[in-house]
């Protein structure tokens, strides 16, 4: 593969690095920006062909695909003067920002795609969306786990405000073990049995064979607690406010409130 350069080393930064290194073969040569100098630094010493540049533009300049991957609040000032030249492959993970508004900032005519790594490519167990495909980012994120090419940027910002649900599971997660708690329950026991719990569900998933709505019917009992919770708990009012949050957050995206 190609030389890949990466400005701002983050936590999607070092999942990519990370990633890259985590099978056998020795994968591609990677620059890193001194922007999260730590991390880059400490990626560097861990990795053989990862090497930190002295700044912004001699990562362009000695890459082939660019991933851009700095914090939102920053990435102006931060990519301010760097000049990019029209062969390269630009691949933009900052969130909420649209790729038209990011090759107006870098005034290049270089392809540009845009997509939405998680931290799992680092297990290279993620499933990345890109819009628009292009061959080299495609190849990147196939490597990582898997690339999934969208038709245009409003079925990726849907994808994207999909994304911003995990923290919620994780919110969840920790309701049941603290009322488990509440009702004695030792706090380190049911931590350990939730987690269990719900990472055997997490393995069911794997099945692509069944549908959501069939392993849902699969996991309970007509009549049963399963059942009981899902239409007294997670029922149409629930389901409809969570619709409404996301249609919210994606309109929010389309209109650019980023």
């Amino acid at each position: 593969m190609q030389r890949i350069g990466i400005i701002g080393v983050g936590e999607i930064g070092r999942a990519i690095v990370t990633g890259l290194r985590h099978g056998e073969e020795p994968g591609p040569e990677v620059l890193l920006s001194p922007r999260g100098a730590r991390t880059a630094a400490e990626l560097a010493e861990r990795y053989d062909g990862v090497r930190v540049c002295a700044d912004n533009q001699e990562v362009v300049d000695g890459s082939d695909l660019v991933i851009v991957a700095l914090r939102r609040q920053d990435w102006r000032a931060a990519l301010a003067g760097l000049v990019v030249p029209d062969d390269r492959v630009v691949v933009n993970v900052i969130p909420g920002v649209a790729s038209e508004e990011l090759r107006r900032v870098l005034a290049t005519g270089a392809a540009l795609t845009h997509a939405i790594p998680l931290p799992t490519v680092r297990e290279r167990r993620c499933l990345t969306v890109v819009q628009p495909s292009h061959p080299d980012a495609d190849a990147l994120f196939e490597l990582l786990g898997g690339a999934l090419p969208v038709a245009d940027e409003a079925a990726l910002n849907v994808l994207s405000a999909v994304t911003s649900t995990q923290t919620t599971h994780y919110a969840f997660l920790a309701t049941l073990v603290s009322w488990a708690t509440d009702q004695g329950i030792p706090a380190a026991d049911a931590d350990r049995f939730v987690r269990g719990l719900y990472q055997d569900v997490g393995r069911s998933l794997a099945d692509g064979t069944r549908s959501l709505e069939r392993l849902a019917a699969e996991h309970e009992t007509p009549g049963g607690s399963n059942e009981r919770v899902r239409t007294t708990w997670y029922d149409q009012a629930n389901s409809g406010a969570l619709r409404g949050t996301l249609d919210g957050l994606v309109g929010d995206l389309h209109g650019g409130h980023r």
